[in-house]
């Protein structure tokens, strides 16, 4: 039996390398970074020399796949326009960086429609996709993730998903991240076997299981149906671990590589949230 890939979000600070160093530390085989600050629209250029040990570390080390998460300034639905232009030439910077480090993927929210309807929030955002893939093309491809269905959001149903990869058309995008916690909140039970297969049953009908090429496995703070995104430790949110370990089971998810997001308080949380989750596998 090959190997589960297991990894966390870790910190590019100091230098982008030191991600992967500290992927291996904790013993992951794969990994998700920023390739920036972000809170911030300024992208700084990464030093060559950082980008370099980046790529080597990474085949030495055999960490894959490697998953950029975009700026969480990215907004594709914005109605403000200077948000929305904003918004799509970070991602088109985004993807850039990217191809430069051989990353897999890049992981996006698409965005909130905040005071409009979700419909026309969908339109905003198939339509900055397609101004974005007719930029050029990338080795690197894009990954839409579902959403805790807050007020505004666009993508927390796997239709929802279904509806921008299908009008978007396009090879940019190579697939979905389904997040656990965000699905709980949106309101798939997935500590339920009859829920959580519902799950599988929407991700087959609307998108295909292959299309799942990431795992963010988080608990949640909130409860189910709650529609806020609030990341837990391993076991100690609403879905609890019995919930995640029958989720990461499942035949139709069993394959996929996870990565937690979970709450960075102090050194001993990622080690701690790792451990569980390898007992759980």
């Amino acid at each position: 039996m090959k190997e589960r890939r297991l990894g966390v979000h870790t910190s590019i600070a100091g230098g982008v390398h030191l991600s992967i160093e500290r992927a291996k530390e904790l013993g992951c085989n794969t990994v998700q970074i920023f390739s920036h600050n972000p809170r911030q629209w300024l992208v700084r250029k990464m030093p060559s020399d950082s980008i370099l040990q980046f790529k080597k570390l990474r085949k030495s080390y055999d960490i894959n796949p490697v998953f950029i998460h975009t700026s969480y300034l990215i907004n594709l639905a914005a109605s403000d326009n200077g948000i929305l232009e904003k918004s799509i030439e970070m991602l088109i910077q985004e993807m850039d960086i990217a191809d430069l480090l051989n990353a897999d993927y890049v992981v996006l929210h698409t965005g909130s429609a905040s005071r409009d309807s979700e419909e026309v929030g969908r339109k905003r955002a198939i339509e900055a996709l397609k101004r974005v893939a007719r930029k050029k093309e990338w080795r690197s491809k894009l990954l839409l993730e579902n959403t805790a269905g807050e007020k505004g959001d666009i993508s927390s149903h796997m239709k929802d998903l279904a509806e921008i990869i299908d009008k978007t058309g396009s090879p940019l995008i190579g697939g979905v991240v389904i997040d656990t916690c965000h699905a709980f909140a949106a309101g798939y039970d997935i500590t339920s076997e009859k829920d959580m297969e519902g799950l599988a049953d929407e991700i087959r009908r609307y998108l295909g299981i292959e299309s799942v090429k990431l795992i963010h496995l988080n608990d949640s703070k909130k409860g189910h149906g709650s529609h806020v995104d609030r990341h837990e430790h391993i076991g100690k949110g609403g879905i609890g671990k019995e919930g995640l370990k029958k989720f990461i089971n499942h035949p139709a998810f069993k394959n996929i590589p996870l990565i937690l997001e979970t709450p960075k308080k102090s050194e001993e949380d990622d080690p701690r949230n790792l451990k569980i989750v390898r007992s759980l596998l």
